[in-house]
């Protein structure tokens, strides 16, 4: 573990994974580490109430439950929470898929909301999946729904790949 651990959301603790660790390990072995609570997940998790629900290669998911703080003047879920957890599932899919020594950012992201976020909804989960993993690109799609299955926003991402040692500094 480490020790810029700061805090904890659903049992998972949040904070800062060393890169060399990512370096060693590859994604896949990373994201199983947040889940399983060997590792942090993003501090910014505990923020916007979300975590980490699944880790497969290629495929993962978070689940959140957006509450008053995260609204906005009009009284519905602000967009950017939306965002957040979108471009969490979307890029994580892809660091799933980084061999030992690899290191990703997202390029671009989009993503349509379908309908209100509204505050009481309860827990809504976001599926991220890769639709292609290339040499130097990869890209993911991401469905966020409500508790029954409703669609609430879509979208996809294009991250780019390269050595980590781009990232250490």
């Amino acid at each position: 573990m480490t020790d810029k651990a700061s805090a904890h959301v659903n049992g998972q603790f949040t904070g800062v994974v060393p890169l060399d660790l990512v370096a060693r390990e590859g994604g896949l072995s990373v994201m199983q580490g947040i889940l399983d609570g060997r590792l942090p997940g993003a501090a910014m998790a505990k923020t916007l109430n979300f975590w980490l629900s699944k880790v497969e290669d290629g495929a993962i998911a978070f689940t959140g439950a957006p509450n008053q703080d995260h609204l906005n003047p009009l009284g519905t879920i602000h967009g950017g929470w939306a965002a957040t957890i979108m471009d969490s599932a979307l890029a994580c899919a892809v660091m799933t898929t980084l061999a030992p020594g690899e290191g990703y950012t997202t390029v671009e992201f989009k993503l349509n909301l379908t309908r209100p976020i509204l505050p009481g909804m309860g827990e809504l989960v976001c599926e991220g999946r890769v639709v292609h993993r290339g040499r130097t690109i990869a890209t993911s799609e991401a469905y966020l729904r409500d508790g029954s299955g409703k669609l609430l926003a879509h979208g996809t991402e294009t991250c780019a790949i390269f050595p980590i040692e781009k990232l250490m500094r």
